[in-house]
């Protein structure tokens, strides 16, 4: 299979280009999904992250790094933002950026944890927290008969759960099969979910089809402890490492 080259050369994918807010999505009580029209936006894969930079009006920046919620179309870039406490970026990014206010983004950014939709094999994906965000990107990505999906999402309790409706009606798809790991809290999910609350078990990744003789291409994203877990898990069940793709993130305020 030839591989895909990354969108943008590096030149593009280093510039800083304008970009301002089309549409917001609240996803949860800590998350918002924004949506951007970005100048000349040079195409992304899904998987990959930007950076964005806000500009006070005394000169001031901050910049962060967030991943891209969706696949590329157009001009138009979708993230979806973590609000932390105390942050100085993303509060205001969740609860202060309107329609229509402008902030810069740099990127795309990253070459490895991506995934093409040519690509064959299964795919299995593990999720922690706002983890999902790119691995949703390659759920919307994948093309109606594309090849199967399971996603593994972790998180404290149903209150937290991102994209919700959207992960309801991709699992009646039939092409993805979709699970959720609660640690702290089950009841009143509204998701179908019998597991008693805990953190990520190899028993969760059972299954006809998802073994290591079957080969899946495994995506591994959220707060390191979750990505190491997750990690062990695959590799003591015998997946090759080679075909193992993790990414770890921090808060990002």
């Amino acid at each position: 299979m030839a591989r895909a080259a990354i969108p943008g050369g590096l030149s593009a994918r280093r510039a800083w280009r304008p970009g301002r807010l089309l549409e917001r999505r609240v996803e949860s009580a800590g998350a918002t999904t924004l949506i951007l029209d970005v100048t000349d936006w040079p195409g992304h894969l899904p998987g990959q992250h930007v950076d964005v930079r806000l500009t006070a009006e005394d000169g001031y920046t901050a910049t962060r790094s967030y991943s891209l919620a969706a696949p590329a179309e157009g001009d138009r870039v979708e993230l979806t933002v973590q609000r932390v406490p105390d942050g100085e970026v993303s509060p205001f990014l969740c609860d202060d950026l309107l329609l229509g206010d402008a902030v810069e983004l740099r990127g795309p950014v990253g070459g490895w944890f991506v995934w093409r939709p040519d690509q064959p094999g299964p795919v299995l994906l593990l999720a922690g927290g706002s983890g999902l965000v790119p691995l949703m990107a390659m759920v919307r990505a994948r093309p109606a008969d594309g090849p199967p999906f399971r996603l593994v999402y972790s998180v404290r309790q149903p209150d937290d759960l991102i994209y919700r409706e959207e992960l309801a009606a991709v699992a009646g798809t039939g092409g993805v099969d979709v699970r959720y790991v609660f640690t702290r809290r089950t009841s009143g999910d509204g998701a179908g979910s019998a597991r008693r609350a805990g953190r990520l078990r190899a028993a969760d990744l059972d299954g006809q089809g998802w073994g290591p003789a079957d080969a899946p291409t495994c995506f591994v994203c959220g707060p390191t402890g979750f990505v190491e877990a997750a990690a062990t898990i695959l590799a003591s069940a015998g997946h090759d490492a080679a075909r193992i793709r993790t990414e770890r993130f921090g808060p990002s305020g």
